[in-house]
């Protein structure tokens, strides 16, 4: 089974780091990739905002409660539309074109080791305290507990 990538960037050179940095988010698959970079309209995102909004769409559907989930960027105008079928094959298109596929498990791996990656690497510049730090470690926290 082909297997779904996802990863999030922090876009440089905006000043002193802030919770309403923007950043892109890239998909790739079997069949092609997708991002929010590159595009005009610019269809950045809030990135540290964003992620926490992803781990959220995608933990019922991950956990079998739902068959179809759909992310939209903060701020932007980017989307991804995950659906799972019958046989727990979860397909991830955007704009109408298939991206590719995987298995429910492959993508809670894959989501799980970015925003980790992101909350370790990135938001490791934001003040504690702040509110994206707080909802990036919540959603991290529920999505955890449905797959760990």
């Amino acid at each position: 089974m082909p297997v779904i990538t996802l990863s999030f960037s922090v876009r440089p050179e905006q000043g002193e780091a802030d919770e309403f940095d923007l950043g892109d988010v890239m998909c790739e698959g079997e069949r092609g990739a997708v991002g929010s970079a590159g595009h005009v309209p610019d269809q950045g995102m809030m990135i540290y905002l964003s992620v926490p909004s992803l781990l959220d769409a995608l933990r019922p559907l991950v956990a079998g409660e739902m068959t179809t989930a759909s992310f939209v960027g903060i701020g932007s105008s980017f989307r991804l539309h995950f659906r799972r079928d019958r046989d727990a094959v979860v397909t991830v298109s955007a704009n109408g074109t298939l991206v590719g596929s995987c298995r429910p498990g492959e993508l809670a791996e894959v989501v799980l080791r970015q925003a980790v990656r992101l909350e370790r690497n990135l938001l490791s510049r934001l003040p504690a305290e702040s509110g994206a730090a707080r909802d990036l470690a919540s959603s991290l926290e529920r999505f955890r507990a449905v797959w760990a």
